[in-house]
This record gives C-alpha cells, sequence and structure tokens, in this order.
C-alpha cells in the first residue's frame, strides 16, 4: 500500500482539481429549483472514460420535470482477475441548495482552499467520497496493480430528495447488478477520526396531529373549547411513549427510541381570540426491535384520551413512515474488510454503530444486500460554508483501494 499512498499524495493536486469543477456545476434536482445531474453526470461520464472501465452505463429514470427528461445515474466496472463478490462504492452527485449566501464567506459554487480544507456547497456530501473512491481507481490503475475482483462506482441522483429516481430505481429495473455477497459501501457518513462504520438504522416515522375546538373571544372562553390548551397536554402525555418503547440498545446513538414534538402551524393571528383549531408534528426514530405500528396506534390512543378529556377531536394523520431495514451483520464480510483497512492506513481500530437518520444504505438492506455507510466525515453537509478536509479525501482514497485490493473475502 505505500506505493498507493505515495500516489496518492502526488496526485493531491488534482483531487482538489475535479473538486473545483463538481463544485461549479449545480446538480439540484427539481424540488429545489434545479434541472437535475445531468451536466455534472455528463462530465463525471467523460472523466471516468479516462479510467478506462470495462463497461460504462447511464441508467436514466424518467423526470419530465427537468428539461432533459430524465435523471441519470451511472455505474461502471472494471474486471478483476477471479470471479467472485464484486467491491461496490455508491456516491450521490446532486446537492442541497446553499441556503442564505449572506451567510457564506465565499461564492458556494466557486471552489475555496484555505488552511488544508476546501469549502463550497457539496464538498462534503458527497463529492469528498466521490472524489476518493475515483482517485482510489485512478491509484490502483497508476500503480500497475490488478484488482483481485470486480470493482463498481454508482454515481447516483436523487439522494437529497428521497432517492426515487436514484438509487432505488436502479435497484427496481437493474438488480441484478448487485449480489447478496458483494461488498457494498455507502460513504455517505462517519465520524471525523473516520473509524465509525454505520451497520444500522432506526424506523423513521412522523405524524401530524390535527386538535379541533371551537374559536372564540379570549374575553369568553366558556364560549369556546381552546385547542391549543388541549394541545400542550396531549404534548406532554405524549412523553409516555418513551416509556412504552424504553428498550436500550448501545449498538445507536442515543441508544433509544426518540419522540419529539417538532412543528406546530400557526393558528389564530391576533392575541385575544382563543384558538379552535392547531396542528403539530411528532418525529419518532424507533429502535429495531418495536412494530412501528404499535408506536402509531400508542400514540392514538394516548392523543385520543387527552381529546376526550378536553372535549376536542384529534385527527392523526402519517407522514413518512420509513421502516428500517434487517441490520448489516457486524461479522458481514464488508465490515472485516473495511475494518482492516482502517487498520491498514490510518492505524486506528474501527467500531460499529446504528444512527436515527436514514441513508440509501437501507435500499441495498432492505434487499437482501448487506451494505455499510462509512467515511471520515465532519459534520459540515448543509451547512453555510460547507467543507472538506484535504487530508481526509486522500486517506478515504487509499482506504478505498485498499478494500478494492483485499484478495481474501469470507
Amino acid at each position: 500500500m505505500d506505493s498507493i499512498k505515495k500516489i496518492l499524495n502526488e496526485l493531491t493536486g488534482e483531487m482538489i482539481e475535479l473538486q473545483r469543477d463538481l463544485t461549479g456545476i449545480p446538480a439540484l434536482g427539481p424540488e429545489n429549483g434545479g434541472q437535475g445531474e445531468k451536466e455534472k453526470t455528463d462530465f463525471l461520464a467523460n472523466w471516468v472514460s479516462r479510467l478506462v472501465p470495462d463497461s460504462l452505463e447511464m441508467i436514466n429514470a424518467p423526470d419530465d420535470r427537468v428539461a432533459c427528461g430524465y435523471r441519470p445515474n451511472l455505474v461502471a466496472q472494471w474486471k478483476g482477475r477471479k470471479s467472485g463478490p464484486k467491491t461496490w462504492i455508491l456516491t450521490h452527485t446532486d446537492v442541497v441548495p446553499p441556503g442564505g449566501m449572506d451567510l457564506w464567506e465565499t461564492d458556494p459554487y466557486t471552489l475555496m482552499v484555505k488552511d488544508g480544507r476546501i469549502y463550497g456547497r457539496g464538498v462534503e456530501d458527497n463529492q469528498h467520497a466521490l472524489v476518493s473512491s475515483l482517485f482510489a481507481v485512478r491509484a490502483i490503475r497508476q500503480a500497475g496493480l490488478t484488482l483481485p475482483r470486480d470493482v463498481g462506482l454508482v454515481f447516483v441522483a436523487d439522494e437529497e430528495t428521497g432517492s426515487a429516481l436514484g438509487l432505488r430505481y436502479v435497484l427496481q429495473h437493474h438488480r441484478e447488478l448487485f449480489g447478496p455477497a458483494d461488498l457494498i459501501l455507502v460513504p455517505d457518513g462517519g465520524n471525523e477520526e473516520g473509524t465509525g462504520i454505520e451497520i444500522s438504522e432506526k424506523s423513521l416515522l412522523q405524524l401530524k396531529f390535527t386538535v379541533t375546538g371551537k374559536q372564540c373571544h379570549a374575553s369568553t372562553p366558556d364560549k369556546g373549547n381552546n385547542s391549543l390548551r388541549a394541545v400542550g397536554h396531549m404534548i406532554v402525555e405524549l412523553d409516555r411513549l418513551h416509556g412504552l418503547f424504553g428498550a436500550v440498545d448501545e449498538l445507536f446513538k442515543p441508544a433509544v427510541s426518540t419522540f419529539e414534538p417538532t412543528k406546530i402551524e400557526a393558528n389564530v393571528p391576533n392575541i385575544n381570540t382563543i384558538p379552535g383549531k392547531d396542528v403539530f408534528y411528532l418525529d419518532s426514530r424507533v429502535l429495531p426491535q418495536y412494530d412501528v405500528d404499535q408506536v402509531v396506534a400508542q400514540a392514538r390512543a394516548i392523543a385520543e384520551g387527552v381529546a376526550a378529556k378536553f372535549g376536542v377531536t384529534v385527527e392523526i394523520t402519517p407522514g413518512v413512515d420509513a421502516r428500517c431495514a434487517p441490520p448489516t451483520s457486524e461479522s458481514a464480510p464488508v465490515v472485516k474488510v473495511l475494518k482492516q483497512a482502517i487498520r491498514d492506513i490510518l492505524g486506528k481500530e474501527a467500531f460499529v454503530y446504528g444512527m436515527g437518520g436514514g441513508t440509501v444504505a437501507a435500499f441495498f438492506r432492505h434487499v437482501g444486500f448487506p451494505a455499510v455507510v462509512w467515511s471520515t466525515s465532519e459534520p459540515t453537509a448543509h451547512q453555510p460554508n460547507e467543507s472538506c478536509p484535504i487530508q481526509a479525501m486522500v486517506d478515504d482514497a487509499a482506504i478505498f483501494a485498499q478494500v478494492m485490493l483485499q484478495d481474501a473475502v469470507s
């Protein structure tokens, strides 16, 4: 691996230049006011072709909201010297909008290099890993090494807005690309030390509560029924969910299911009117051992009990309901190989963990393909002045290369 690390250090400038080129091509989905990922993916396809892949395929998901009529997903593969499990690294090409421009120190679509870091929208999420995966292949080829097994890089669209036209589309129409024995890495999360390997996710459940009483003048509360008072009690009572679903699983941080009231919609515009209708939301992240339907049933029972006490009605509307996929086993080959690569390159011991948020790795797990989420990741994604440590990008490329070069998989 010394030759690979030496080559990658020499190629650092080119990695930064590729980041510069990618940052200058905003890839926003139509939900975010953009025209999708076509220009960026076309640029990538041209760049990847210089690495002489054995196959380079564009999988286009139809989308009449964008000018070209589709959202592109690019798949590049290189043959290894023997058959068997493939190694896959999947990254995404779309980014989120920059947000308030006054919060940025520079133009978010013009790369800035400063103090060992690069700044710009998308440089961390997900161009850090995208560039690292490409230069892992580049370094292996430049070193004249032969891949022991097939390697594939996938660059998907639509990750930031649900993945229906990205990985979900690819799996629906081209599932034959992947196999249950493949090593599948989704480098779209991790920790700053590069030691955290995510193997499991909680279920995500979001519920909308519409509470209806009777509006009246604030000076005559006896003439109405204050929906906001009922909502206050309802939110407090919903805290009982923590006890009803109180298991602890130290794989996750936090190690418990969470049930958080979040958004509340505006009700009356003036202070001297008692509201007759209030709407609030509950965001729940549920440990895998619990049935989400039971959570809904208990939340409904609690809310309806409070509603009856206060003489109001409550309607509960499910929103996002993303059931967790079976976890990737800690003894899965992809976990073992990645741990060894981290040990070899960083000299650190990696650990596995679960998370409350969702990643596209769940789509692989749902169809029986063990996948892990890993990268050296700092929490700058979606923020103004998003940034990426240059050395982390280089180190991750070396770790990807080590995984690609691993001969024995068991």
